[in-house]
């Protein structure tokens, strides 16, 4: 008896001790469910596991909802700081609106992203306008349009009051986030559809709320190209073609794609293999997605393969040789090593420069010495005389062998123009498209660089001082020639630019040339909003690249020289111009 007497004092005398432990646990636990309640749109964030498909890893903002008596302008402000929590559909966000409005307002019509906003009232009662300066737009695919400093959006907020609090009675769909935390939560992402052979993935980037891309991307590859790839690239989904359920679940590693089952079940077998394909390479950089399934009203739909459908050719390699100028007269440049370009008759004669190669054949073109005369030549003939003007870019050629210039066509206008001379005799006209795209009017082209699959170009122009560095898409006929120009997407520079060359399908090299200063050549990547700056060199005339960022060439009237780390390294005397096939 007694001894349980004092196993009841002992007891009772700790338990103040356990008290005062679980006061401090939860006084703990209630500082950081508090902190937590309260991180700003720019600040810390949280991680959260989803289940569905996605990264798990994605960080997470938890928005504060509307504290009692805040003012109109907070309201506001706050109501698009919650547009950081697209948990639950925006939960937070739409507690800032009424009723009505909360149940209608569409989240996710667009994302304008803002380097700073500012509430301005107009005068009229209980209305407001919400003032960006916009660096991006993103639509419901995620198709985003950068916009350079100084650009304006204004957005239109009416309030009113519900049970004495301020609420927002009338605001367009979408939301509004700033720069730093667009970049935390959303992801640059390639969907991918082909060229109009089926040969080649052609990326098309996309912006995407980082837990929930696999939906997002099937959605967007469903609902077609960006606007400056369509025509120039295909999809092996039907227009019209719809997810059968609001969610693309990933089960033990298997993305099961719901889709409308009239357009499944009756495509052929070679179509449902290419949307196979198609789905497998965009899911591919989804870490928890292993395979695809094609499903019909949740029936899983077999794709056979019969051998008749071949991968797409993911990125296109160039191969590792270049076309340079040594001594007056077209070489090959390869493992640093110079030798003459097989079969080719001299061209001393028409002092070339700015040579290139067609990657698919042995054509060859260049222009003279002026840039003003654009010639071809294969082996054995000689040079062909292709197009005389006041001014040329440097000639590219495209994998379907048609090689690619630009410059004033008789009437001043730029016009883009086209040739094939391979295997056409001498005596016989080359076939010849031009192009003269509006959005090219009163500007002077100074690069034209077709896309190592063909169905895009690089495209840098100038007008009143100023350059854009510019993709567009090319449009092509049934049988494979040129027609048009989609209006293009900028990319945006740190400097001034004259020319340009590819580096992969999402990645371009852009410089100043110049003889007397030292030249920063930058990276411009569609997956990144900020230009990649390269090791300044001084003197750098031309740029070429092989396949990837550390194979880009620099020339200077020292010699040739590789990009290697921080530096550059110095491969070869005496050649000039040199470019890889393409």
């Amino acid at each position: 008896m007694n001894s349980l007497r004092n196993s009841r004092r002992s007891h009772l005398s700790r338990r103040p001790h356990l008290l005062r432990a679980v006061i401090a646990v939860l006084a703990v636990l209630m500082v950081v469910l508090s902190s937590c309640a309260q991180i700003p749109r720019s600040g810390p964030v949280g991680k959260s596991k989803d289940e569905s498909a996605g990264n798990p890893n994605a960080p997470v903002f938890f928005p504060p909802p509307p504290h009692p008596g805040a003012t109109p302008e907070s309201i506001i402000e706050d109501f698009y700081g919650a547009g950081s929590g697209y948990e639950g559909d925006y939960a937070v966000a739409r507690q800032y609106l009424t009723q009505a409005l909360s149940v209608s307002w569409k989240s996710d019509k667009r994302t304008l992203v803002f380097r700073k906003a500012t509430v301005v009232k107009t005068g009229v009662e209980n209305e407001f306008k919400y003032q960006l300066d916009l660096a991006y737009a993103v639509d419901a695919d995620g198709v985003a349009t950068q916009f350079p400093e100084g650009t304006t959006e204004t957005i239109p907020v009416t309030l009113e009051q519900v049970d004495g609090e301020w609420r927002i009675s009338a605001v367009p769909d979408g939301t509004a986030i700033p720069e730093e935390t667009f970049k935390v939560i959303y992801a640059a992402q390639p969907i991918y559809f082909y060229d109009p052979t089926f040969t080649y993935a052609v990326p098309d980037v996309r912006w995407f709320i980082k837990k929930n891309t696999v939906k997002a991307m099937t959605s967007a590859l469903l609902d077609g190209p960006a606007p400056y790839l369509q025509g120039a690239v295909v999809s092996a989904f039907p227009s019209g073609m719809k997810l059968a359920r609001e969610s693309v679940p990933v089960v033990s590693g298997a993305a099961q794609v719901d889709l409308s089952a009239k357009e499944l079940v009756d495509a052929s077998a070679e179509d449902r293999q290419r949307m196979q394909n198609q789905l497998t390479l965009t899911f591919r950089s989804q870490p928890d997605v292993v395979n695809v399934q094609l499903r019909a009203d949740q029936d899983l739909v077999r794709v056979e393969d019969n051998g008749s459908v071949l991968p797409p050719v993911l990125e296109k390699n160039a191969p590792a040789r270049q076309i340079a100028v040594s001594n007056d007269e077209l070489v090959r440049y390869e493992n640093n090593r110079v030798s003459a370009l097989p079969d080719m008759q001299p061209v001393a004669g028409l002092n070339p420069s700015a040579p290139a190669e067609s990657p698919t054949s042995q054509a060859v073109a260049f222009l003279n010495g002026a840039g003003t005369v654009l010639y071809s030549m294969i082996p054995g003939q000689p040079a062909r005389q292709l197009t005389t003007r006041s001014t040329l870019s440097h000639p590219s050629f495209s994998p379907q062998d048609w090689v690619w210039t630009a410059g004033p066509g008789a009437s001043g206008a730029t016009e883009v123009v086209a040739f094939k001379p391979s295997n056409v005799p001498q005596g016989q006209a080359v076939p010849t498209v031009t192009i003269t795209p509006p959005w090219l009017a009163g500007r002077v082209v100074r690069d034209f660089r077709v896309s190592r699959e063909g169905t895009r170009a690089l495209v840098i122009s100038e007008m009143n001082g100023k350059s854009s560095v510019q993709v567009t898409g090319i449009l092509r006929n049934p049988d494979g020639t040129p027609k048009d120009l989609t209006a293009p997407l900028t990319l945006f520079s740190s400097t001034p630019v004259d020319q340009g060359v590819w580096v992969n399908s999402t990645t371009v090299a852009v410089m100043k040339a110049s003889s007397t200063e030292n030249v920063v050549p930058e990276l411009l990547s569609l997956t990144s909003s900020q230009p990649q700056l390269l090791p300044a060199w001084p003197n750098l005339t031309t740029i070429s690249a092989g396949n990837g960022p550390e194979q880009i060439f620099g020339q200077s009237g020292a010699g040739v020289f590789q990009r290697v780390g921080n530096g550059w390294e110095l491969q070869l005397k005496g050649p000039v111009d040199p470019s890889f096939p393409g």
